[in-house]
């Protein structure tokens, strides 16, 4: 699919991986919508790029369906939407403290894993209506698992059971997709530099990035946007969730 022209959605664009990708969408000639909390940060960052701020929660149906709404009245229906909208959260199963926190436990699915579906769901709707371009494709979905999907670490089982769950909608919803024309992929970062890194000492910052094989430094956001791009213009890509890792496989802490 070329992105000249094609409407774009992105969710958490106001930052980290989402902004990196909505900038290189936008110098390829997309047309982008932000999704993202409604705050100071989406404003200045629609404006940085040109691109349509559209506050919204993404767990929330009628949130996301009004976000949609304005995207579609500003620059058509999506053919292109990226899921980079979520959170971390860190705790043992049981800590020194007793049990985890179920509310925390639950909130961490809710953001990743259901937020995602909640706008794949409303994003492919809208998709299917699209005119068919070549091999009648009508649009693509990327949405972001992570490499703790398939090596958690101790203290993450909230986080890689969400990321979990995202890998394993790529195939089904690919699948299911299919008759109209929708491609459905998944990116799997390592570590990457984002907001929430860069709160870390510079020193921790190098010692992770020393883990990593090869490049032995953090991941780029601009190295997330680049793949993104690559699998929206190949088509033959489909149904997959590709690592964007240096090869890191993560210690169990």
């Amino acid at each position: 699919m070329k992105i000249e022209n094609a409407s774009a959605i992105v969710t958490g664009g106001a930052s980290g991986l989402g902004f990196a990708t909505a900038k290189a969408l936008t110098e390829k000639g997309a047309k982008v919508a932000l999704f993202d909390l409604t705050g100071d940060k989406l404003e200045a960052s629609a404006k940085e790029l040109g691109a349509v701020a559209a506050p919204c929660d993404v767990t929330s149906a009628e949130g996301v369906s009004a976000a949609l709404e304005t995207a579609i009245a500003a620059n058509g229906l999506p053919r292109i939407a990226v899921n980079c909208a979520g959170v971390t959260h860190g705790e043992r199963i049981v800590g020194r403290n007793g049990a985890a926190s179920l509310d925390a436990f639950a909130r961490t699915v809710q953001i990743n894993l259901i937020g995602t579906f909640n706008v794949m769901r409303l994003v492919a709707e809208k998709m299917a209506h699209n005119d068919a371009l070549d091999d009648n494709e009508r649009g693509v979905i990327i949405n972001t698992s992570s490499v703790a999907a398939f090596e958690g670490q101790i203290g993450q089982a909230a986080y890689a059971a969400s990321k979990g769950g995202v890998a394993s909608l790529t195939l089904p919803a690919a699948r299911e997709f299919a008759r109209s024309g929708i491609r459905v992929l998944a990116i799997a970062p390592g570590i990457f530099s984002t907001p929430m890194m860069d709160l870390l000492p510079q020193d921790i910052q190098d010692s992770l990035g020393a883990k990593v094989p090869f490049p032995s430094r953090l991941g780029k956001p601009a190295e997330f946007a680049q793949l993104a791009s690559h699998m929206i213009e190949n088509t033959m890509l489909n149904g997959e969730c590709v690592r964007l890792d240096g090869a890191i496989r993560l210690e169990p802490k």
